[in-house]
């Protein structure tokens, strides 16, 4: 399955999994949770979202390295500042937080199963090979930077 590393752009990935999310919701009824309440949350969790995702580029570029994560070999700079300080991945955060804004406002049980799989996916043919990337590009930098800051919260 190393065919599948870095292949498919997590943008990609996460249309993908919301695409099954709403596959998935159409199939069942909704829950009883009201429309108001599904719209708060929606909202507030993509604002999330895009908070977080905006802030890993914006640091990202500010320090002049790739926004590519088809290529992270390609990296310049080891990132650890800003947003960077809290999470490694704030840019996939904001992806998940999407989905669960996403699975928020189709309203069912069987919709949240878009974030989970996103998650579960990108560990494994994004982060994993980005991190194998940044420890031969970084060496004990990344090393010292990863058991201080963890993969997603």
């Amino acid at each position: 399955m190393n065919v599948l590393e870095t292949r498919i752009p997590p943008p990609l990935v996460g249309l993908l999994m919301g695409t099954v999310a709403w596959l998935a919701s159409s199939a069942f009824a909704p829950t009883g949770i009201g429309f108001p309440v599904r719209l708060t949350l929606a909202v507030a969790l993509v604002l999330l979202g895009f908070a977080l995702a905006g802030a890993g580029a914006r640091t990202v570029s500010r320090a002049k390295s790739t926004l590519n994560p088809v290529k992270p070999e390609t990296a310049t700079a080891l990132v650890t500042a800003g947003i960077y300080r809290y999470t490694r991945n704030p840019m996939y955060l904001g992806m998940a937080a999407c989905l669960l804004a996403w699975s928020a406002w189709l309203g069912t049980l069987a919709g949240l199963i878009g974030a989970p799989l996103f998650v579960l996916y990108m560990n494994r043919f994004q982060i994993a090979p980005e991190e194998r990337a940044l420890s031969r590009l970084f060496g004990a930098e990344f090393s010292a930077y990863q058991s201080r800051v963890r993969r997603w919260l």
